[in-house]
């Protein structure tokens, strides 16, 4: 892997867990709820951010060696959802909001 795809590779991974402040069992507890089932675009059934959720906390109990392309590609997505959702925050109190449930759907507790 040449130098600057490795420093892509960091600086993605740095963002991702930066992004991402809700540990593996933490996630998986709150995937498990109907806030969080409920939250989101749907896809056929499961929303996307749920979806993604699981593939969070698969992430996260990656070693980062065994990291692929994939991987890699989903944190950025992860990054970027995180991100772009933040900056739309509700001017009120957030606590049982579905922006929240649905940043929390991908690993970002705004309450933390």
């Amino acid at each position: 892997m040449a130098g600057g795809q490795r420093q892509d590779r960091e600086d993605v991974l740095d963002a991702f867990h930066d992004a991402v402040n809700m540990a593996p069992a933490e996630l998986e507890k709150w995937l498990e709820t109907d806030e969080s089932q409920s939250a989101g675009q749907r896809d056929d059934g499961e929303s996307v951010g749920h979806a993604s959720g699981r593939r969070i906390v698969e992430l996260l109990r990656t070693k980062k060696a065994d990291l692929g392309d994939d991987d890699i590609a989903h944190m950025r997505k992860v990054v970027g959802y995180v991100h772009r959702h933040l900056e739309q925050r509700p001017g009120r109190d957030v606590t049982g909001t579905p922006w929240r449930h649905s940043l929390m759907n991908w690993g970002h507790d705004p309450l933390k």
